[in-house]
């Protein structure tokens, strides 16, 4: 007679973090992290524990960019990796971007090694601050401020059940040096012979460096999920971050990276403050020059010591339904902020529309008649 044995197709078998496999002492229930309180706690009898003395606590390490591997993206998505709960012995297939989860049959905690071969740890953690209770009533809040929504859809919209998920980030820190070209033009004003005002350019040109700092600099490390809406919440204070330790996963979902690290550089950070760097030295040719215009703005810049950290964010998602139509949002789970769609009435945006181009004429009408 064979022996019984399982084979899995693409997969394999790993184990979980003893730290999350943490049951409480008092009653044995699966222990979670508590965001309200930031430490484990047992959510049948209300035991808690911490995760780290105060003392013990510390911030993620900056890592030096040139010193850093390759970590290039690769196509997990298709890889599988099987849990073996050990509080009830289910077998749960993952994706081989899922670092956390629960099983689906006991709710054990299911927290798996954060890094293999072809993959780094996570750094550090911005452990959630807003529980799954605040992040509803900032739903509720967020959903009644949105002026062209229908307030039908503003009575019914209800969020269907919160997920918790910690997405993978990667934050840059560099002191960049700039040096600059551009020409700048000065306006002046004049009444021609018919009364008229007209407006006379002066175009100059000018040089020089620009020094800035940029801390924490945030790129997506996934493409997994609405861009737009990770956008729109992105204002997290990096700054909080712990040193990564398993505890603060347990209870949520989580996900490592399928953005590698020098693509986010290139293709997001290093975007995002060239931009950035571009809109101050204009002001400061505006300032500086009394420029009313700034024009052909031609930079070259420096990025020294450039460092990076590979974090894990905090989201709640959800979505809430209106004649049919299923509206996704996320909520920021350290500071609350929401981003997401929602309905949008076109009578409310024509009336809106209306009354803005009456308010444009009567403005036109008093100053035209001054």
């Amino acid at each position: 007679m064979e022996d019984n044995k399982v084979f899995f197709d693409e997969s394999t078998v790993v184990d979980t973090m003893k730290e999350t496999d943490r049951k409480c002492p008092q009653c044995g229930g699966v222990m979670d992290f508590v965001p309200e309180t930031g430490d484990m706690g047992c959510p049948y009898c209300g035991y808690h524990e911490e995760v780290e003395s105060a003392e013990e606590i510390k911030a993620a390490e900056e890592l030096r960019f040139e010193d850093a591997e390759n970590y290039a993206n690769c196509d997990w998505g298709v890889e599988k990796k099987t849990v073996v709960c050990k509080s009830c012995g289910a077998e749960t297939v993952y994706d081989a971007l899922e670092i956390a989860g629960e099983c689906p049959y006991c709710g054990s905690n299911q927290v798996m090694e954060a890094a293999d071969q072809k993959t780094m740890a996570p750094g550090g953690v911005i452990p959630f601050k807003i529980s799954k209770k605040q992040a509803n009533q900032s739903f509720l809040k967020w959903i009644k401020r949105k002026l062209f929504t229908p307030r039908a859809a503003k009575k019914q919209a209800k969020a269907e059940s919160f997920k918790g998920i910690y997405l993978p980030f990667w934050t840059f820190d560099t002191d960049t040096k700039t040096s600059y070209t551009a020409r700048y033009g000065i306006n002046h004003y004049y009444t021609d012979k018919n009364g008229k005002q007209r407006v006379v350019t002066h175009w100059h040109f000018t040089a020089g460096t620009f020094d800035k700092f940029f801390n924490d600099e945030v790129a997506n490390a996934t493409d997994k999920h609405d861009q737009n809406l990770l956008r729109a919440i992105n204002n997290y204070d990096t700054e909080s971050n712990v040193a990564y330790k398993p505890e603060y996963l347990a209870g949520y979902c989580s996900e490592r990276y399928c953005i590698g690290l020098k693509d986010a550089w290139e293709k997001d950070a290093k975007i995002s403050i060239d931009r950035q760097l571009a809109y101050e030295i204009e002001s400061y040719i505006r300032i500086t020059r009394n420029a009313s215009v700034v024009a052909n703005l031609n930079m070259k810049t420096r990025y020294n010591d450039l460092t990076y950290k590979y974090l894990l964010l905090p989201v709640w998602m959800s979505s809430f339904k209106f004649k049919g139509k299923t509206y996704n949002f996320f909520i920021n789970g350290q500071t609350g902020k929401v981003g997401g769609k929602s309905p949008v009435s076109a009578i409310r945006v024509i009336i809106a529309v209306i009354l803005g181009l009456i308010g444009v004429g009567a403005l036109w009408f008093l100053f035209s008649h001054v």
